[in-house]
């Protein structure tokens, strides 16, 4: 076993242990150095916690859980990063683990299962998540963007170049690979990519990303907000997945000779998405204030239909300037989702359109909000959560794939924040998720 000094530098005080339960809410408990426990690298949970939704600290019944019973979080080592932007805190990834086994209410005993499966299929999956985010200051009235600015505006870059450096410098130093940056199109809007990885590391990304924007924006004086929707009249956040699959080290979703360019495995693999993503939506987009952001002419993916570079289609299929196709782009997603239930939802999906050898339809290369739908054969997506929740409860493939248990206990939290959310106006609803997303 690896020994604790090689995995702890000598200048880490507290150690946290993270998780990400069903409403998305990245929690975690540290471990303070020298302690009984601090060699141990787990720390004890209430079972309750995987039933919990955003808008109360408090079990929903139709979960199956209950404030009986504890589990044990446990340190994924090869996940430790010191915290850059938080001196000497450190950061471990939790698996939820009982009885000795990884937890069936686990998400990211979730993403490995669905991970293993496509191992066994010969092929492996990678994948990034493209954030947008606003940043905001507090104000008498409320809240404001930063900045007044339009898409890829330099002057915006050039008012919160100092946030975004050492947002930027921080993702680095605790392992990801930067790639781009811009302003997005609301006032105060941002977006920096990162580049891909396996799925699991993927997720994990994720989960830093938030944490670092949100905790350096916060030592400015701001608020960064990944919620989907915050402004009724301005641009929502989405957290696009971008995928692709591997195979010995080689990239096959490419096939020139093939029918769109892209491989056998490919098109049944974005079939299966497309198929399942109705229900995938409520994994995906799992919060009221998401549909507000998908809607047609909003370049978020409104209709279940792919494009080759089609920024409308839900799902588009990227082709670089040679023609090869290395990667593709499922637009229905926000950071409202748990990465790893999205993620491995996305992939049973891909996989059962792999299993079923489902065909793609021809591509749609305009925007699908102009057209005769029945020219194409497609259909609007979900326009509520209350809709994605009935798709998902009979969709066998993606509820078997998430197992009995873990599926009961996130429909249930959904339901729960739907009941809560079903009175609310939108600023209440925003101003109650706004730090919490």
């Amino acid at each position: 076993m690896t020994s604790k000094n090689s995995i702890i530098p000598s200048d880490i005080d507290f150690i946290r242990i993270l998780w990400c339960d069903n409403a998305n809410i990245i929690r975690a408990k540290s471990i303070y150095k020298n302690s009984s426990q601090d060699s141990n690298y787990y720390v004890g949970i209430s079972q309750a916690q995987q039933g919990i939704p955003a808008i109360y600290d408090a079990v929903t019944e139709e979960s199956g859980l209950s404030p009986v019973g504890e589990v044990q979080l446990k340190a994924d080592l090869s996940s430790f990063t010191p915290i850059p932007y938080s001196p000497g805190h450190g950061r471990f990834m939790g698996n939820m683990i009982k009885d000795g086994k990884v937890w069936d209410y686990c998400p990211r005993g979730f993403i490995k299962n669905m991970v293993d499966k496509a191992a066994k299929l010969g092929f492996l999956v990678k994948g990034a998540f493209e954030n947008e985010f606003y940043l905001l200051k507090k104000t008498e009235d409320g809240i404001s963007p930063v900045d007044n600015t339009p898409f890829a505006s330099t002057y915006s870059m050039d008012v919160n170049r100092e946030i975004i450096d050492e947002i930027v410098k921080s993702l680095i130093l605790q392992g990801m690979e930067v790639q781009q940056y811009y302003p997005e199109s609301g006032p105060g809007q941002q977006e920096i990519t990162i580049k891909y990885t396996d799925a699991m590391g993927a997720c994990d990304n994720q989960i830093v990303f938030r944490e670092t924007v949100r905790a350096i924006s916060g030592k400015h004086g701001l608020i960064a907000s990944f919620l989907p929707k915050i402004f009724a009249d301005k641009s929502g956040n989405g957290c696009h997945l971008h995928l692709s699959l591997w195979k010995e080290g080689k990239n096959i979703l490419s096939d020139f000779e093939n029918k769109y360019g892209i491989s056998k495995i490919g098109s049944q693999f974005i079939a299966g998405i497309l198929h399942h993503l109705p229900a995938l939506m409520a994994i995906t987009t799992p919060i009221p204030n998401s549909y507000g952001r998908i809607k047609p002419h909003h370049w978020s993916g409104a209709f279940k239909c792919w494009g080759i570079d089609n920024r409308e289609a839900a799902i588009r299929v990227i082709r670089e300037f040679d023609g090869e196709i290395k990667n593709f782009e499922l637009k229905t997603v926000d950071a409202s989702s748990n990465p790893y239930l999205a993620f491995g939802a996305v992939i049973a999906a891909g996989i059962d359109g792999i299993m079923q050898e489902m065909e793609l339809e021809k591509p749609v290369q305009e925007d699908p909000g102009n057209i005769l739908k029945r020219d194409y054969k497609i259909n609007s997506l979900p326009s509520k959560l209350e809709n994605a929740i009935m798709e998902l409860k009979k969709d066998r493939i993606i509820m078997d794939a998430m197992g009995e248990k873990l599926s009961k206990a996130y429909i249930a939290v959904k339901k729960a924040e739907l009941e809560g959310y079903q009175n609310l106006k939108p600023n209440e609803e925003v101003e109650l998720l706004l730090e919490k997303y």
